[in-house]
């Protein structure tokens, strides 16, 4: 991480955001060095959960063994595998076998959900999660992730937008917590133009997170090109003064 770089969006982001809270950053290592190691599970646990510790300023590093969902190491790309019978697990399920979520309506709309989905190896060991003000000159972060209230994803939403003619640079697709914040970045950083993904939308993953909260996950390619327009932008008319007062 550009210590520089660093530094100049904390500064950007209290002129422009106030108080809001700090986005977190992740990234993949063989060694996640100093950072605690998180808790092997005892029983079935969401990472969105986990991460609300790593938000207050406590840097954390999972590896396969600690991800206590089947989805978490799918989505954070330590196994191709999701659960048997996935495909009723996540419409009907099977009666007098197994309850179903019913997020999508039969399981063969789960199956081709599923088959345009490509699996993305895990590029280390490890994956590290930081508040953005704890990275490191030696850290090396695939995305940047935001959980806001609505008055901060406007913002975000708009300088997203900002140098995108086609008014696309952010998407929403359907999919887990865990997919909407690493998964679905990790996709967007192989694109020439990629973009900024709106989510939390999981229904499972909303007790996690504030009820009043969204995630906003940006690859870091598109986040410096952001921060980079952000004193030429919006951001520095009264129209947004007049919102940030209320942040």
């Amino acid at each position: 991480m550009d210590i520089t770089f660093r530094n100049t969006f904390l500064e950007k982001w209290a002129k422009y955001f106030a108080d809001s809270d700090l986005p977190i950053a992740f990234y993949y290592a063989e060694d996640p060095g100093d950072v605690s190691r998180a808790n092997l599970p005892t029983e079935h646990s969401c990472i969105v959960c986990e991460l609300a510790l790593v938000r207050k300023g406590r840097p954390l590093a999972w590896n396969v063994q600690s991800l206590g969902c089947g989805g978490a190491r799918r989505y954070l790309g330590y196994t191709e595998k999701m659960r048997p019978n996935f495909e009723y697990f996540l419409s009907h399920g099977i009666p007098g076998e197994m309850e179903g979520e019913r997020y999508i309506q039969t399981p063969e709309m789960v199956k081709e959900l599923m088959s345009g989905l490509s699996c993305i190896p895990a590029k280390g060991k490890y994956i590290v999660f930081k508040r953005f003000d704890q990275l490191t000159p030696d850290d090396n972060p695939d995305a940047v992730i935001f959980f806001a209230k609505p008055d901060v994803l406007s913002g975000l939403f708009t300088l997203a937008n900002f140098d995108q003619p086609d008014g696309n640079g952010v998407i929403s697709p359907f999919g887990s917590g865990c997919g909407a914040i690493v998964y679905q970045p990790l996709l967007q950083n192989d694109q020439e133009n990629p973009k900024a993904i709106l989510g939390m939308f999981d229904v499972s993953a909303r007790p996690c997170v504030p009820k009043d909260a969204l995630s906003f996950s940006i690859p870091m390619k598109k986040f410096v090109t952001m921060v980079g327009n952000m004193d030429e932008s919006f951001l520095v008319t009264e129209t947004w003064n007049t919102v940030k007062k209320r942040l």
